[in-house]
């Protein structure tokens, strides 16, 4: 089975077209989403037609979350909560009911996925060390989980009870060992590369790789600003910060 896994679209349809288009050149089977797919972009919309369209497996993300409310928006800074706000006018109903429908945790035979971390999906809690994989690590139920958030790519193994942090976004995987993988960001990267981030894993062969995929930022950007939305959301696309 081949994956194609992509998180944190945040509404930038632009980058998410140019991941979609990359992924179909690579006979993807099934199709991931670890959560995101609004906030932040101006086109939520679109873009959840595109996820729906791929019938891609989802997760709720905290972005989702809280354009549906179920996030205390206390907890997102000024310009999130704006985007937030901007999103919950331009979502139709049918939109609104499918992110409702997402779960915040997903598996198949081979694979889990979950926005942010386990054991509690439902806080959104920033996977950023070694000890929160480690605690996640014992909540696997599969070889093999991704997942997104941080909007910063990394891929973590556990081998013979050590965490080891791979070097690389290429990487046999080994099915002795358990792995995250988070997978970064569609469309708002945050590791200093703006190019839009996604992954796939080849689960016959057991290779797993993440790439970058180049995207017209300028007219994401244009779109932001056209829209209303801070003008800092369409900045920040040019440097991936």
């Amino acid at each position: 089975m081949r994956y194609g896994i992509f998180s944190d679209i945040h509404a930038n349809l632009e980058a998410l077209q140019a991941v979609i288009a990359a992924l179909q050149r690579e006979h993807i089977d099934v199709y991931l989403c670890p959560g995101d797919l609004v906030g932040y972009g101006a086109n939520p919309e679109e873009c959840i037609e595109v996820v729906q369209g791929l019938k891609a497996m989802s997760v709720a993300g905290n972005h989702d979350w809280a354009v549906l409310g179920q996030t205390n928006l206390e907890y997102f800074n000024p310009i999130a909560k704006a985007a937030v706000l901007w999103t919950q006018s331009h979502l139709s109903s049918k939109a609104t009911q499918f992110l409702k429908d997402l779960p915040l945790v997903s598996q198949n035979e081979e694979v889990m996925m979950v926005h942010a971390a386990l054991p509690h999906p439902e806080e959104f809690d920033y996977l950023m060390d070694m000890r929160g994989a480690e605690q996640m690590f014992s909540f696997l139920q599969r070889n093999v989980c991704f997942i997104g958030h941080t909007h910063i790519p990394f891929i973590v193994k556990k081998e013979q009870g050590r965490i080891i942090t791979e070097e690389t976004f290429r990487t046999k995987i080994d099915p002795d060992c358990q792995y995250i993988v988070n997978v970064g960001s569609v469309g708002q990267p945050r590791d200093g590369n703006p190019r839009a981030a996604y992954c796939i894993f080849d689960s016959k062969f057991n290779t797993l790789v993440i790439e970058r995929v180049d995207y017209d930022i300028q007219h994401a950007q244009t779109k932001i600003i056209e829209a209303g939305l801070p003008e800092q959301l369409a900045a920040r696309l040019s440097f991936g910060k």
